[in-house]
Order: structure tokens, then sequence, then C-alpha cells
């Protein structure tokens, strides 16, 4: 390794790997000095990545120095290897894949995301089904009447900057009641289109955050504080400016600014992300955000939505049976936008959409991080904050998750 301690070969690796992979460095706000150095030399070949992730593995296996000192490490650097060692797996992952090396979906989501997918059973697709049939108004098939209800709730472009600013300022209130923010945060909003994604977080550093929302297709105000909340507040800008403050500039966790797709963190970020809506205003939000999208105008079926939320929440799964289809069973893509619009319940572009995440080489295994992060976070949690607030400021990994649950559940039965 280099000498420079373990922290600084992990940041010099990910900024290596993130020249290959476009997006793969989702946010850095590490030392200058090294992302210029990484800039300006010759790009390394993905054989010498790989080989240099397994021996960051190896070193922080054998207890290597993290920060380069001499001297003995404080009480916490077992669980900084710990959480290092998830995310370097996923690191040589992707190093693998990009030297030529074969690799199952599955295997790839596992090895990356600390969670191994599964597909799920079309029962529970069909219950699905059922249950949104019975709380949708009107007649005729279920889809039709799904995605008439659906587009009808298309918020007005003129009208959707002033929705998402009353909504991100309601919640930054909340937030910071609840969690606390630090002093000189701030998030600029933003509408962009021609991307794979419906909102995107843009981590700038120094407690900024540039969010996209895509207007590639209409904005949905179903949905529409969801995303906000995923990606502001208490969601992706609020985990950052924590982890900023807490981990980097008081406690000099390096490792922390940085942030890689492919690796465990993005499961719990995303997981915490869209459990974020549910944390601030309660399992049942409708009540609170059609206070602020009625007043503008905006159309917002208060009753009707709180109940097709919770009959739909199964479909989520839809697209990870999706990603299987094309990436283990090998299907046409077009064969399975008709799936997923069909088990989804989505017009055909809408699951176009869909089906173009899962075929982007960066984002396929991605999928897994909303399907299974989010479940994985509430059962964490489970209603309590201050578990919430564990996830905005500490080092975890799915595996701490798991463990945590498996506790709660013996003492559960104990008690």
């Amino acid at each position: 390794m280099s000498g420079q301690g373990l922290v600084h070969d992990y940041l010099t690796l990910g900024l290596r790997l993130g020249r290959h992979i476009d997006g793969m460095v989702d946010a850095y706000y590490g030392p200058t000095a090294l992302a210029g150095a990484v800039v300006v030399e010759p790009l390394v070949p993905p054989v010498q990545l790989l080989a240099e992730a397994r021996a960051l593995l190896a070193a922080l296996e054998a207890g290597e120095p993290l920060d380069g000192g001499t001297g003995p490490e404080d009480s916490a650097a077992p669980a900084r290897r710990h959480w290092m060692s998830a995310q370097a797996v996923g690191l040589a992952t992707t190093c693998a894949k990009l030297a030529g090396e074969s690799i199952t979906y599955a295997d790839e989501v596992e090895a990356c995301y600390g969670v191994r997918p599964s597909r799920v059973d079309e029962e529970s697709l069909v219950e699905a089904h059922r249950l949104l049939d019975d709380v949708l108004p009107g007649s005729g098939p279920l889809a039709d009447r799904l995605v008439a209800w659906r587009e009808s709730h298309a918020v007005p472009v003129d009208l959707l900057r002033r929705a998402v600013d009353a909504l991100a300022d309601s919640l930054r209130d909340r937030t910071r009641e609840l969690f606390g923010l630090p002093d000189g945060e701030h998030v600029e909003f933003e509408l962009v289109s021609d991307e794979p994604w419906a909102g995107f977080n843009y981590y700038l550093g120094d407690l900024q955050s540039r969010v996209a929302i895509n207007t590639d297709l209409p904005v949905l105000s179903t949905g529409l504080a969801h995303l906000v909340a995923h990606e502001a507040y208490p969601g992706h800008h609020t985990e950052h400016t924590r982890k900023e403050v807490g981990l980097v500039r008081r406690r000099q966790w390096w490792e922390e600014s940085i942030f890689l797709v492919g690796t465990p963190q993005c499961l719990l970020a995303e997981g915490l992300a869209d459990l974020g809506l549910e944390v601030a205003w309660g399992r049942h939000p409708e009540v609170t955000v059609a206070e602020h999208l009625l007043p503008l105008g905006i159309r917002y079926d208060t009753e009707v939505v709180a109940a097709v939320a919770d009959a739909g929440e199964a479909l989520g799964a839809v697209r990870t049976n999706a990603a299987f289809r094309l990436h283990e069973d090998g299907a046409d893509p077009g064969t399975v936008i008709d799936e997923v619009a069909r088990w989804g319940l989505l017009p055909r572009d809408r699951a176009a959409k869909a089906v173009e995440f899962l075929t982007h080489p960066t984002w396929r295994a991605y999928l897994t991080c909303y399907v299974e992060g989010f479940p994985l976070c509430r059962a964490f949690t489970a209603g309590d904050p201050t578990r919430f607030d564990r996830l905005l400021s500490e080092q975890l990994t799915p595996a701490d998750l798991v463990d945590q649950i498996a506790r709660d559940a013996r003492s559960a039965t104990a008690g």
C-alpha cells in the first residue's frame, strides 16, 4: 500500500475508478491535492485497480494503520475497518467487472450492496392488484384506471418550482426540529431533462447540495413530497451535511468525504432517504402534503393517495423481477418493458424509463438500494427517531442493521 494510511488508499482507489466510470464518484469533498493528483496521472488499468482493491482489503484485515499514524488507534477503529471493508468489497467487485471478469446479477448486487436480491412471487403482485382495484375510483381495467388517476395528478410546470419550494421549506423546518441541521447548509433545486432518474442530489461539499428534478415525464403530485424529502430533508442532503460536520470535520474520518456508487453506503443512503417523508410527517403524511399543494391549485386526492400508497407498496418489487429478467434470463428489453407496464400498472413510457435505469451499466444493480434499502431501514428504526438519527450520523453497514434487528427480535421474545 502507499504508506500514507488506508483511508488515503481508499480515496485514491475510488477517484481512480471514477475516471473509468461516469457517475461512480457520486460526491467528493476530500483533499483537493489528492483529487488533483489523480486527475493528471495516467489512467490506471482496471486489472491494476482490482489488485489495489484486493490489497486494500487485505491491509484492512491485517490491521494496517487507517490514517497513516504510528500510534495506537482509538476505540472506533474496528468499526471503521468493518465499514471500509464492506466498501472495499463493493469497489473490488466493480473493478473485477471493469477488468472483464464475469459475475451474475445477484452476486454483483450482494457484493456491492451487502444484500442478496431475490425474485418476488407473482402472487404477491396479483394481491397488490386486487387491493388497488378495491381502492381506486371508477370502473374498467385496473391499469387504465390507475394510469389515468396518476397522470391526472401531473403538476403544471409553471407551479412545480413553487410546490417544491413550499415542501422543502416545511420539511427543512421539521428536520431541524427532529434531528438538527448544520448552520450554513443549503439546497438549490433545478429542473432538468434527459436523465434516467426522477431526481438526483449532487452533494457539492461545504454543506451545499444541488438537487435536480427530471421533467422528461410529468412530475406527479402524488410523489412530489417524497421526492423532496428523499433528495433533501431529511434524506440525502441531510445525511451528507450531518456526516460532513460530525465525521469529517470533527473526527477527521476522511473516508466519508467520498460517496461511491457500487458500495453498501448507497443502500443505506437510499433506504433512509425513502423513509424520510414517513419519519418527518408520519406513516400517512397525505394530509400534511395536501396542506402544501392544494392552496397552489395542484390536484392531490388525499384519501385515495393514502389508500393507493398502502395497496401498491408491494409493486416496488416489479423492478427486481425486471432486473432478473434482463440480466439473468437474457430477456429482450422490449419484452421486459411490457412486463413492467403490466405488473407495475404503468404506462409504457414510464415502464421504459424504469427499464432504461436497469440497463444502464452504472445503475443496473443500484435498483436494489431502493427495493431492499427502504424496508431494512424501516425495520431498523422501528418508528424510533433516535435510530433514524443514527443512520444520518454514523458509519453503519447493512449487516449492522440486520444484526440490530435480530437483537431487537430476541429482546422482544425474551420480554
